[in-house]
């Protein structure tokens, strides 16, 4: 006789478990805690196998049924349902294990591990974190453009037409990772091309005329803050590296007796180390700086607690405090002066200036030619600079 909703409700528990059945090899396991199991027994390939359904009444009459004919029809395609429910139960678990988060944590591993920057590594986390929320947990290989693309319009809606756009090319990054270690089909990001908002490209403001940046200089020398900050605004138009190559100098890169400041690959924008020629001020500046900072790893290190570099906001937020605010001058903006007025000197050769920017020549070959040949210039255009930069600071 089929079961029915009351008799089920009705069945005791016993010493020990007993079936109550249905028809078709559907039954309820009455277990003697008193908790009841959707059963399912039916034969594939003569051999006798049993499907569990789950509980009732999590699991009604009805929707065991429904469980058991839909079991029956698999059967009848020649399938075994309790190898397909493995199948999609593992298919499950797999696609948990494969979340866009954990990929994107593997990926940026496999980046440390392959030596990129660690500045670049923090800045490609915290891109991930920002799509973590609307894709972090879903399986890799589901997400579709749309899901993606909503991630990146809340971030554009903001304003923040980059940052959205470099979160959608760290995106496609992670997912050809996953095409590659076949755990994903396809790229969705691949379809957003050209979907977000380009961002207006928005150069360092500078100073370009020599009275004015004369006056900076003088504003430097009479700055009243942090003397590691001070010592760094200083030494900043000298090298004209890039802002967090300076900050993220280590005394051990620094040859005080050669007058040579050797940048690893690591720390480089374009992945190739980079020698900078250190003038009669710069070492006078550095001179005074192992006096605050020599027991430290880093030149200009963090004051709290001292064992990390300054932060990134430090030079910036010291030119505002000496007035000059982000329309007018930024820490990036020396390398625009000196590459401006080095040129406009007519002393030195296109090649000599890029090459002390750490600008890449696009030809391998030829930029490590200009490399070898460039170098005395280069360290005759440093003293050069820093004799002008002191001529700048003496007129008024």
């Amino acid at each position: 006789m089929a079961l029915t909703n009351v008799k089920i409700k009705n069945a005791k528990a016993k010493e020990k478990a007993y079936k109550l059945y249905d028809g078709l090899g559907l039954f309820v396991l009455v277990q003697p805690s008193g908790s009841k199991l959707w059963n399912f027994k039916y034969q594939f390939l003569n051999k006798e196998k049993k499907l569990s359904f789950g509980a009732y009444p999590n699991v009604s009459l009805k929707e065991a049924r429904q469980l058991r004919d839909e079991a029956r029809r698999t059967i009848d395609g020649g399938v075994d349902p309790a190898r397909e429910k493995k199948k999609k139960l593992a298919a499950a678990r797999l696609g948990q294990e494969n979340t866009f988060k954990a990929i994107g944590d593997e990926y940026l591993d496999r980046m440390a591990l392959d030596g990129r920057a660690s500045v670049t590594i923090k800045k490609s986390r915290w891109l991930l974190s920002l799509m973590e929320r609307d894709i972090g947990s879903l399986p890799v290989h589901d997400i579709t453009p749309a899901e993606l693309l909503s991630a990146l319009r809340k971030v554009e809606a903001k304003g923040h037409y980059e940052t959205a756009r470099r979160m959608r090319s760290l995106a496609g990054r992670i997912f050809r990772y996953a095409v590659a270690t076949s755990r994903a089909a396809s790229d969705p990001s691949s379809l957003l091309r050209g979907v977000l908002i380009t961002p207006k490209v928005q150069h360092h403001a500078a100073i370009l005329d020599s009275k004015e940046f004369g006056g900076l200089l003088r504003a430097i020398d009479g700055f009243t803050g942090s003397p590691l900050t001070k010592l760094a605004l200083q030494l900043t138009p000298h090298v004209f590296v890039r802002p967090g190559e300076l900050r993220r100098a280590e005394w051990s890169e620094i040859d005080i007796e050669n007058a040579l400041w050797t940048i690893p690959a690591e720390k480089m924008k374009m992945r190739s180390p980079h020698l900078v020629p250190l003038s009669e001020q710069s070492l006078a500046i550095l001179e005074v700086t192992k006096v605050v900072s020599s027991q430290q790893r880093y030149v200009f290190s963090s004051l709290y607690p001292g064992n990390r570099p300054m932060s990134e906001n430090t030079i910036n937020a010291a030119l505002r405090r000496m007035g000059y605010s982000g329309q007018e001058m930024t820490a990036h903006g020396f390398r625009s002066t000196a590459s401006t007025f080095l040129n406009e000197s007519g002393k030195w050769s296109s090649d000599a200036i890029e090459r002390a920017l750490a600008h890449q020549d696009s030809n391998s070959v030829r930029g490590a030619y200009n490399r070898g040949q460039h170098w005395d210039e280069r360290v005759e255009m440093a003293q050069w600079w820093s004799d002008y930069l002191d001529e700048l600071k003496l007129s008024q």
